[in-house]
């Protein structure tokens, strides 16, 4: 049984967000795992600071347990070796790790969580994999559709969310930050019951 599987276990938890560095990806879909990431940020009063891992993080407490929320600085398909880095820096195994990322298989806006699985694709989870060594860590997915008729996915997750999407964006986002919180504080199962 891993760390968050016991709520209140009090053991620090890193929470990486994935997606691109800059302004120019910033709207895109598969910076999703930032923009949750800044919002759990909010939630503890950090900010954001360059750490020697390349990545920035802020350390704090979220629904009562330490916490480094990180957001690499490397491109989505190298960013397991901040990721790894981190674990590495702050003496985590991978069940102390949560990665909110982009979910091409789910409907937008949707929530899921779990423990372990493969990468479906993703060049951040394959990245992330391999520089951990496992696929034994947390991951809450956030939905963003498929693209629509022949569009490649990458060109797909690379673009900005819709009109339509952004009206409700603040939603999802805070929606899947809640669902991070209910993750580190009362446990996977508690979490898929309330977001699933």
């Amino acid at each position: 049984m891993s760390e968050l599987d016991i709520p209140g276990a009090g053991e620090r938890v890193l929470l990486a967000g994935l997606g691109n560095p800059g302004p120019a990806y910033a709207g895109n879909r598969h910076n999703v795992g930032f923009l949750v990431a800044d919002e759990l940020a909010a939630r503890i009063g950090g900010k954001f600071k360059a750490h020697k891992a390349g990545a920035d993080v802020v350390e704090g407490r979220l629904a009562g347990t330490p916490v480094v929320l990180a957001k690499p600085r490397s491109f989505m398909n190298l960013s397991g070796g901040p990721v790894a880095g981190l674990a590495r820096f702050f003496k985590l195994d991978a069940s102390g790790i949560v990665v909110v990322h982009d979910e091409l298989d789910i409907d937008f806006g949707e929530v899921r969580l779990k423990l372990g699985g493969g990468e479906s694709g993703h060049n951040g989870l394959r990245s992330l994999s391999k520089s951990l060594g496992t696929r034994d860590y947390y991951r809450v997915r956030f939905g963003v559709g498929r693209p629509p008729g022949r569009m490649a996915a990458a060109d797909y997750v690379l673009k900005d969310f819709s009109r339509a999407e952004r009206r409700d964006l603040a939603y999802h986002v805070d929606r899947c930050a809640d669902a991070v919180e209910d993750l580190v504080s009362k446990g996977l199962a508690s979490a898929q019951n309330r977001f699933h």
